[in-house]
């Protein structure tokens, strides 16, 4: 008998049998599954009597289903959130280039240490967790008083923004959705488009849109505000039927454009005169170069129609410490005068225990004097990684945008789908970029290049690029 081979753990079938309920439910959009083909290595193939104790498809066919209909509104998303998608690509070129070095330009995820000051202080405070003293349990939902004082005086000096109007959270994309849940499914969004995914597909999960319309690339009931080159990457408002809420982010993901003094007053302007509330995502505006407004609240009445949320993660190489804020005035209204910032902190009461004591710390010494020092070195490193690329797409006759004032670099390929560049730079060269398509129809035909990586990973990728288009 076979069952006690080691060859064979009894544990096989169940590993087989979850491998095809993975490749049976995956939807259409994964690439032929990975998990079936490394799977079939366990199999001697010389013992066909093994394949009974294998749970055939049939079986898994019939597996016991509740009598929960799904959430429709989960049903309307399109294929994956974009860069676990990515993900999937870059898997199975490894699987079929394993000797390849994969330089990573795609997801915007930061490379470079933590500077010491504020590691220090992250473990500083966890080990203060061990003893008497420095213990401490539940926090404040809306962030400790101190951090919650210093992002005020350092991100919001003399603009009028209290302490209190600082809400501390787990990190900007996060709070985009406790800000959709506050805003319920009765709202219509406009967003600039291309953008962050986030915004969209939030909106579609809280049912505030149609259904998605395959030839235009839309969902319905989303208002999609065009940047361009030819518009400056500044939507004309004048052409947009009246939303509720605007997402706006600038510095822009993924154009890299940073909206201009002018701009952002046309758009709080705007606001006022539609009676609609901006949600603006700040969450590189420490990559900003000149005189554009780090924060929308540098423009007078802001107050009155506008959130702003922020992040350390790209300051601090906090994407997996997870520390982020949201600053919600008390002047900002509903149309029945209630303040949003109360409907706010009910949201994040209940859906949310506050940041983490341990980031909170971290995000104290990021804005201590030492602290901010650090962040400007390690955005100036990315800057200078923005300059090589942005020179290298430049001197091979490439349109390119974004760049100065964010670690975006938006390439522009005319005429050509997204993915399939993205396809060809990774089969040819073996980075992985970002499709433009994928953060909104306005992003076909550009490729996103982001600046997040080692300084020899991003010019040995320049090298690639360079042998691939010269």
């Amino acid at each position: 008998s076979h069952s006690h081979s080691p060859l064979f753990p009894s544990k096989m079938s169940i590993t087989q049998n979850l491998t095809l309920s993975i490749s049976s439910s995956s939807s259409a959009f994964l690439a032929p599954s990975n998990f079936n083909s490394r799977s079939q290595v366990y199999l001697p193939s010389k013992s066909p009597s093994i394949c009974k104790c294998i749970a055939t498809p049939q079986e898994v066919e019939t597996a016991y289903k509740t009598r929960v209909s799904r959430n429709e509104n989960l049903g309307k998303l399109q294929a994956g959130y974009l860069f676990p998608e990515i993900g999937r690509r870059k898997s199975a070129h490894l699987l079929k280039y394993p000797d390849a070095k994969i330089i990573s330009l795609g997801i915007g995820d930061t490379t470079e240490p933590i500077p010491e000051i504020i590691s220090s202080a992250l473990a500083k405070k966890s080990l203060a967790l061990s003893t008497l003293e420095g213990y401490s349990g539940y926090g404040a939902e809306q962030g400790e008083k101190p951090l919650r004082s210093a992002i005020a005086s350092t991100f919001y000096p003399d603009l009028g923004i209290e302490d209190d109007d600082i809400f501390v959270s787990d990190g900007a994309k996060c709070d985009i959705s406790r800000l959709q849940i506050v805003f319920g499914s009765n709202v219509k969004i406009a967003v600039q488009d291309p953008s962050y995914p986030a915004y969209v597909d939030s909106s579609v999960i809280m049912g505030q849109t149609g259904l998605y319309q395959k030839d235009v690339q839309k969902f319905a009931n989303i208002e999609y505000m065009r940047c361009s080159p030819e518009n400056g990457f500044f939507p004309d408002l004048s052409s947009i039927s009246r939303p509720d809420i605007i997402f706006f982010c600038s510095p822009n993901n993924p154009t890299g454009a940073a909206a201009t003094r002018e701009q952002l007053a046309q758009l709080v302007q705007y606001a006022k005169d539609n009676g609609s509330i901006i949600i603006h995502d700040s969450a590189y505006a420490m990559y900003m170069s000149g005189d554009n407004p780090r924060t929308i609240f540098e423009i007078p009445g802001a107050k009155e129609v506008a959130i702003e949320t922020s992040s350390f993660s790209k300051y601090a190489g906090f994407t997996g410490v997870r520390l982020g804020w949201t600053v919600v005035p008390k002047e900002l209204l509903f149309s029945d005068g209630f303040p949003v910032a109360k409907d706010f902190s009910r949201i994040v009461c209940t859906c949310f225990n506050g940041a983490s004591n341990i980031s909170q710390a971290g995000g104290l010494a990021c804005l201590s004097p030492d602290g901010l020092k650090a962040m400007r070195g390690v955005i100036g490193y990315y800057k200078e990684n923005t300059n090589i690329i942005m020179e290298t797409f430049d001197s091979l006759g490439f349109k390119v945008y974004g760049g100065k004032n964010a670690p975006y670099v938006w390439v522009h390929f005319p005429g050509q789908s997204s993915w399939d560049v993205f396809a060809e730079i990774l089969e040819k060269t073996h980075v992985v970029t970002t499709p433009g398509s994928g953060f909104g129809p306005g992003g076909e035909g550009f490729v996103r290049v982001s600046a997040f990586g080692h300084r020899e990973n991003v010019l040995e990728a320049c090298r690639r690029f360079k042998q691939l288009y010269k």
